[in-house]
């Protein structure tokens, strides 16, 4: 059977509300039951289905039939369906070819090769941090992960260091759930995208060996990224870079707080970081959304008929807790024997700077627990704030003490 499509006069049940914010995993476990696919509106009040069950998302995320391309759309929410025009063209908002040219032009310098020469840089920032650390308590959010995170990303791409609160204000902008943050997003997006290209037109005569120099003098035959595309990826690798990065950071740190046992294996040597930071991406993934998509053509999702043109949204954060993909999911087990997480999305999406990322977290997280093996939250975790966000996953502040 096809649930009728609701007509334009059908109240659409509001699912993006507090319910979902303060408890996206109790949310999402109510979700799943209702159906393979929701219609409700986004946040913006754009209307939107919704995809909650890991084999659909999974499926999803690699479905040629779905696009990135805005274009695609028939609709769209009070502030429009994507970032605005001068920093559209990236990785996010295209479908190949485009996107297959994009990438081909900026992956070499996100290798395991390249990644890999960041480390000793990655653990001497890390180790600088953790210097600070005094007085036998700290907050890992603001004193290690966000610093960190930042630091590292703008590194890569070659920000100077006088320029970098700046963009920690712009970035804290655009996650704020304040009531008027709409206009406040659009001046720092407008701010942001002025800094960057006036950093690309700088580097154009000062190259040297940093991400953003790589990708100027980036060729394949006689292609070559464009300016727009210079600035848009440029932005979407310094927001990610230091978003997700710092809140992985975060809800790794907190899930080894709140699993002494396996805490205590981590600092031991016994349990790789590696299968941690797994681990915590399947079972509290900063990211909780993949990028909106939009049906090229009518799609049936289980017996649910989506429409050419609408726009989808798949729930990472509730795949990634789906007990037909992962026995007993609500529980944090390193030693789970099922894989497949898609806390990094999969296919042509599957996010460039994963490598990175981890790299980073891994250094930063047990440098920290083996340095202070005392180490404890300052306050039960039920206390702790979270990012008032449907998007990203990530602590307001991660008080700690030893």
């Amino acid at each position: 059977m096809t649930r009728p499509e609701p007509s334009a006069d059908t109240a659409e049940p509001e699912l993006f509300g507090t319910a979902l914010l303060h408890d996206p995993h109790g949310g999402y476990s109510r979700l799943r039951e209702q159906g393979p696919a929701l219609r409700t509106t986004t946040p913006d009040g754009a209307p939107v289905w919704l995809v909650t069950r890991y084999a659909d998302v999974r499926a999803g995320l690699t479905d040629p039939r779905l696009s990135l391309n805005k274009a695609t759309a028939t609709s769209s929410g009070q502030h429009g369906a994507s970032m605005p025009s001068e920093l559209d063209a990236h990785l996010l908002n295209m479908d190949p070819p485009d996107h297959n040219r994009l990438r081909r032009l900026v992956a070499p310098a996100f290798t395991p090769r390249n990644i890999g020469r960041l480390r000793p840089a990655v653990q001497q920032r890390t180790d600088a941090l953790l210097d600070r650390f005094q007085d036998g308590s700290a907050d890992v959010m603001s004193d290690l992960a966000a610093p960190l995170a930042l630091g590292v990303i703008c590194d890569v791409l070659g920000v100077a260091e006088e320029d970098r609160r700046d963009f920690r204000t712009w970035t804290n902008t655009l996650r704020s759930p304040a009531p008027d943050a709409a206009r406040a997003s659009r001046q720092a997006l407008k701010d942001m995208h002025g800094f960057l290209a006036g950093l690309i037109t700088y580097k154009r005569s000062q190259l040297g060996e940093d991400l953003l120099s790589q990708m100027i003098c980036a060729r394949d035959h006689d292609d070559r990224l464009s300016e727009a595309e210079l600035v848009a990826m440029s932005f979407l690798l310094l927001f990610a870079g230091y978003d997700n990065t710092a809140n992985l950071i975060g809800n790794t740190v907190l899930a080894l707080l709140t699993h002494p046992d396996q805490l205590n294996s981590l600092r031991s040597g016994t349990l790789d970081v590696s299968r941690v930071v797994d681990e915590v991406l399947r079972w509290n993934s900063p990211s909780m959304l993949a990028s909106r998509r939009f049906a090229r053509e009518a799609i049936q999702i289980g017996d649910v008929r989506i429409a050419a043109g609408e726009r989808i949204w798949m729930s990472l954060v509730s795949a990634n807790r789906d007990p037909q993909a992962f026995g007993d999911p609500g529980t944090f087990n390193v030693d789970r024997p099922e894989s497949g997480h898609l806390g990094f999305g999969q296919g042509l999406h599957f996010c460039l700077g994963a490598a990175l990322a981890r790299l980073e977290v891994e250094i930063a997280v047990l440098t920290l627990v083996r340095r202070f093996p005392s180490l404890r939250l300052a306050a039960t975790a039920d206390r702790l704030g979270w990012c008032e966000s449907f998007r990203n996953r990530g602590l307001l502040g991660l008080p700690v003490v030893w």
